[in-house]
Order: C-alpha cells, then sequence, then structure tokens
C-alpha cells in the first residue's frame, strides 16, 4: 500500500498560510513560480521557511530552461515541476538541468545544498538521489511519448496539468472520457517504470481517482481559490442569517 501524501498549491509566500497548513498537517506544498507572485528574492527566503516547518517543497519553475530549475533547487527546493515540456527529445534536455553530472548537466553552486561550503562527488550524486524532478505533462504530444519520458533517468515522477492538456488538445477540461484517458495513460507509464507522480485532486471526483490509483501525493487545494470559497461560504451564512432576523423583526 502505498502512502498517500497531501499537499496543497502556493502562489505567494504567505508566512501565515504555511504555519497554517503545517499545523493542519499537510505534507507537502507546491510554489506557484509560473503563475504566482514568487520572485527569485522571495522564493530564496521561502523556501527554508516551509523546511523548516516540516514541509517538503517542489517549484513549478517559470519555465523549461536552465536557470529557474537550476535556482529552485540551489534556493533548497526537494523537487521540481517543470512546465511546457513538448515530448521527450524536450524532457530530455530540459530535465537534465536538475542532476548533476554525469546524469544531467545542473551546475555546481557552493550555496545552501553544500551547506555553504566545498563539493564532493558523493555529495552530488546523493543530492542527484534525493532531488525529484517532474515534467508537467500538459502537451498532446508529452501524452504521446508518455511511455519514453518515464523512462528517463533524469525523471523521477510526473504531475499532469489537466486544464492545460485539455485546451490543448482542443476541448473543456470537464473529466471526460478523453480527459480520463490521458491521465490513466501517464499514470500508468509512471506506474510501469516504477516511477512516483503528483496529481492535483481539486474535485471529489478527482480524489477518489488519485486514492484508488494510489497517487503518492495528492494536491487537495489551490491558494485564493480556498480562501475564496471559505470567505464566500462565510458571506453566505452572514447573508441568509441577516435575512433571517430582518424578516423576524418585522
Amino acid at each position: 500500500m502505498t502512502t498517500t501524501k497531501t499537499g496543497f498549491w502556493l502562489t505567494d509566500s504567505s508566512v501565515p498560510m504555511a504555519e497554517i497548513l503545517a499545523s493542519l498537517d499537510f505534507d507537502f506544498v507546491v510554489l506557484d513560480a509560473e503563475h504566482g507572485m514568487f520572485d527569485l528574492t522571495t522564493l530564496e527566503a521561502f523556501i527554508p521557511v516551509l523546511k523548516g516547518l516540516g514541509l517538503e517543497v517542489f517549484t513549478k519553475v517559470l519555465a523549461p530552461a536552465q536557470a529557474p530549475v537550476q535556482q529552485a533547487l540551489d534556493f533548497g527546493s526537494d523537487g521540481v515541476i517543470i512546465p511546457h515540456i513538448e515530448d521527450v527529445g524536450h524532457a530530455a534536455r530540459i530535465t537534465a538541468h536538475s542532476k548533476y553530472p554525469l546524469v544531467g548537466d545542473r551546475s555546481l553552486a557552493g550555496g545552501r545544498v553544500f551547506s555553504y561550503g566545498g563539493w564532493t562527488q558523493a555529495q552530488t550524486a546523493e543530492i542527484n538521489e534525493r532531488t525529484m524532478c517532474f515534467p508537467l505533462i500538459e502537451h498532446p504530444s508529452a501524452v504521446r511519448d508518455i511511455e519514453k519520458i518515464a523512462a528517463l533517468p533524469t525523471v523521477d515522477g510526473f504531475q499532469i496539468g489537466t486544464s492545460d492538456l485539455a485546451i490543448m488538445s482542443g476541448r473543456e477540461y470537464t473529466q471526460s472520457e478523453e480527459d480520463w484517458a490521458d491521465i490513466l495513460r501517464c499514470v500508468n507509464a509512471f506506474k510501469a517504470a516504477g516511477k512516483s507522480w503528483l496529481f492535483p485532486a481539486w474535485t471529489e471526483a478527482e480524489q477518489v481517482f488519485a486514492l484508488e490509483n494510489e497517487a503518492p501525493r495528492i494536491m487537495i487545494g489551490v491558494h485564493y481559490h480556498w480562501i475564496k470559497t471559505a470567505l464566500a461560504q462565510a458571506k453566505s451564512a452572514y447573508d441568509l442569517l441577516a435575512i433571517s432576523d430582518r424578516a423576524a423583526a418585522r
């Protein structure tokens, strides 16, 4: 039986939000550096705060390029999620930036990951082993190559981008048969390769799918969407109470 970790999607560097997640026993967070409000300074400062709270940290990097992948890892991210992977050739080139030679071509920097000291080959091998690189599968061409992508030595798992994959395939994301077929093909490819996967499960149907398929990591909430939902529920409850109070006063 796979032990499932529960996670949350963050779009800014709110320390109180991080403390709340840790207090509620969330296991990991994903920092959205592509669409969220993270620059290099906030990312560098926020990652050690999260890890100090006992949270595993993934960073969805700004772009499929060497600098953003390396920066997130140099700052201490446990793993990177790389968007806009197009096919197996693209995946091989870009995911190589997450691993030190001779596995990949990540550049050395004597900073946080080496405790601000020197490095040894034993250290780089150990970091390669524990650092996770997850391509974000959101292009139909990546789905077509998914078995080959799963086999790459620089790939440790994947995340699927359900909405982007659907719109790139010419449809809305409605959890249709086509949507589930794409998702299941990717999941089965990575299971067959003995590798991990991280699933965004915002709805009950997605959460049931992730649990039934023993997803190692499941994200169950998105930062501002959850805040809006909680505020809307509180406002709706208050509005009903106020209407009832006014009716009673008549």
